[in-house]
């Protein structure tokens, strides 16, 4: 985990001087190495780490945090945009600090349970087989879901095409941001209440309606009321997907469920946007929002036939 957050925050500033697209791709794509190296073990600690009746309020803080922090960062850079003269270039150098910052905490303060680190039963085969049938069906339906996901990068691409400049799109940003951290830690105590499984299928018609509202922005004005609803719906169902992981998956595999998790959701995401991308070259934005949600409430109907046992 330390090595994923480090390589993610070595490459960063490098963002702020690549001067060719080809230069930010094979950046980006070093970035996401260093996610996806830490992804898997971060969502196994937080899963050792908490018993089993809050795991859905654990993984709802964990994404309250991670969006509360990505509000105030996009809210920092816009000011320094709009009132502090630093272009986005400079802005994403100075973005390497806080980051930095995180990872001297992440090797000075944070410490490996020891049950964690204890051998828990028999090793699991780092394959798909070594997974119970359940979780594998699981894991089948987020890949499948994985093309209702959509970046949040289309949804600034869309104030794009409408007229909002850079220091708007940044607090459309931090807005969206702010909404999905402001019910993500509740989508995570229903969880805890009403069980993983229910509370997935909730967040995901959730967010079907929030691409149905999306689809409907016409103007500046409506994208904010949109992407402000859009992000309340959408942070209920974060970290509901992770707690069901934590919650089939064997102790010993954990690390395994996560990697899988994480494995199908990133590979389906280049198809996915690339998808998305054509459909609204060819229909508009208008289009490729609702087809979106209609795959989201497909993927929520098919979610009935889960079990969270056996």
């Amino acid at each position: 985990m330390l090595g994923g957050y480090l390589l993610s925050n070595l490459v960063r500033p490098f963002f702020g001087l690549a001067g060719h697209w080809v230069a930010l791709v094979c950046l980006r794509a070093i970035d996401r190495v260093g996610k996806g190296l830490r992804s898997a073990p971060r969502d196994a600690l937080v899963a050792d780490a908490t018993p089993s009746a809050m795991r859905g309020a654990a993984y709802g803080f964990h994404r309250a945090m991670d969006n509360g922090g990505a509000c105030f960062g996009a809210l920092i850079a816009s000011a320094a945009v709009a009132w502090g003269g630093l272009a986005l270039p400079e802005v994403m150098l100075w973005s390497a600090a806080p980051g930095l910052l995180g990872v001297i905490l992440i090797a000075v303060v944070l410490r490996e349970l020891p049950h964690a680190r204890a051998s828990v039963g028999p090793r699991a085969r780092p394959d798909w087989r070594a997974l119970p049938r359940v979780l594998q069906r699981y894991l089948g339906l987020v890949a499948l879901f994985g093309f209702a996901r959509v970046s949040e990068t289309f949804v600034m691409w869309r104030g794009h095409e409408l007229g909002c400049g850079t220091a708007g799109l940044l607090l459309l940003w931090a807005l969206m941001s702010l909404a999905k951290s402001t019910t993500a830690l509740l989508g995570g105590h229903i969880a805890d209440r009403i069980g993983p499984l229910a509370m997935l299928r909730l967040g995901w018609l959730a967010l079907a309606l929030g691409y149905a509202l999306l689809a409907l922005v016409g103007t500046r004005y409506s994208l904010w009321l949109a992407g402000a609803a859009f992000g309340l719906l959408a942070g209920l169902s974060e970290g509901v997907e992770r707690a069901l992981v934590g919650a089939l998956a064997p102790v010993a595999s954990r690390g395994l469920a996560f990697g899988w998790y994480h494995l199908l959701s990133g590979a389906v995401a280049i198809p996915a946007g690339v998808l998305f991308g054509a459909v609204w070259g060819e229909g508009g934005a208008g289009f490729a929002f609702t087809l979106v949600a209609l795959v989201a409430l497909a993927c929520a109907a098919a979610s009935l036939g889960l079990k969270e046992r056996g």
